[in-house]
């Protein structure tokens, strides 16, 4: 079987970024060089910061610094760039970031007591600045394609604007309608919404270079909010059925009174169905990420074990990695395919109408039929 020239361009460009670790020749290990510490890497990744990082070298690195918002009980407001915070040395007004104790990578200062504490920090971070340009992005890409679509409705599409029809179709066809049910168009904007915001957010966590890699829907704080407006939704808009068989199911009676135990029962389910999407999305990202930053890890710390051990090890990773980004590229739609089919579900189910409004309803589309 003969395959197109780029593939094979692609995967000989994989192995030439091999080279460099793998060419050097052997040598004992240097006693001095600090190991890597692989777990530290990996939550590094996975936190939040005051600035963005586009490359590094070993003498330095380029980043882009975000504005920091303080207000501290002693010295009022402060508002700075974060390229001004580096560490204890090199503090800022008395702010620096730790990277010890239980405010690790936190702005701090310290008390008259000499004790770290926290100032209200109101900061752009890495993942608040990823938010707001995704979020920008993607009302630029939803607005294009909703004028070219109202431009021309009857007429095919190609290209991109293709592609968002046939996602934003397949959701709303195949996810939103029938799971919501008869008030299916008056959720498709929030369902169509959360999707799109999430689908986005898990590409640009997979792209390595800026504006991309920031870790947003791995945050568990984004996921938060994300199920409590799924929570908000179902529940402010659910019927008196839906109600009805919170608070007074359709069990013996010794299960409701004395003891409220089904209502409990049902009372904690409505809080648990949206925890499990904040976890489910949180969880999934997380460990995708830790996955691709682990089987990079294995070439820095092969990198003492010999030049033939570390370009073996390598490629292997090298090839691993390329895998697990394939498969994120997956997981990435089917995260925010699985969220937003059960935020649908959850609302469906709130929709319920009473059995005697249901017989109504079949006997009318029966007398209709027959007519």
């Amino acid at each position: 079987m003969k395959y197109p020239f780029h593939i094979w361009m692609w995967v000989c460009g994989l192995f030439l970024m091999a080279l460099p670790l793998s060419a050097s020749p052997e040598s004992s290990p240097d006693p001095q060089a600090e190991e890597l510490n692989v777990k530290e890497m990996i939550l590094e990744h996975l936190a939040d910061t005051y600035e963005w990082k586009i490359t590094g070298w070993d003498n330095g690195h380029i980043t882009v610094p975000l504005p920091v918002i303080l207000h501290s009980k002693t010295s009022g407001w402060h508002l700075f760039l974060s390229s001004k915070l580096h560490n204890d040395e090199n503090s800022f007004n008395g702010f620096y970031v730790t990277h010890k104790g239980k405010y690790k990578g936190k702005i701090v200062e310290r008390d008259a007591s000499g004790a770290e504490i926290r100032p209200f920090d109101l900061s752009l971070t890495k993942n608040a600045a990823s938010l707001i340009f995704s979020s920008i992005l993607l009302i630029i890409l939803v607005m294009s394609v909703a004028r070219s679509l109202r431009r021309n409705p009857m007429e095919g599409k190609k290209g991109f604007i293709g592609l968002m029809e046939m996602f934003i179709m397949s959701i709303h066809d195949d996810v939103i309608r029938p799971a919501v049910g008869k008030d299916h168009a008056r959720y498709a904007p929030f369902l169509l919404t959360v999707f799109f915001f999430i689908f986005l957010n898990n590409l640009l966590g997979l792209v390595p270079v800026f504006p991309g890699g920031a870790n947003v829907t791995g945050n568990i704080a984004v996921t938060m909010v994300l199920a409590i407006s799924t929570l908000l939704v179902v529940n402010l808009t659910g019927t008196k059925e839906y109600y009805k068989e919170i608070f007074w199911p359709d069990v013996p009676k010794w299960l409701k009174v004395p003891v409220p135990l089904m209502p409990v029962i049902e009372l904690v389910g409505v809080f648990t169905k949206p925890f499990a999407l904040m976890i489910r999305l949180f969880a999934n990202i997380t460990g995708g990420h830790s996955t691709v930053m682990g089987l990079t890890a294995i070439v820095f710390v092969t990198a003492s074990m010999g030049a033939t051990i570390n370009a073996s090890m390598t490629a292997l990773s090298v090839i691993f990695t390329v895998f697990i980004m394939l498969v994120e590229l997956l997981v990435a739609f089917i995260q925010a395919y699985v969220f937003t089919m059960l935020s649908a579900v959850f609302i469906g189910m709130a929709r319920v109408e009473s059995h005697q409004k249901e017989k109504e309803l079949v006997e009318t589309k029966y007398k209709t039929i027959n007519k």
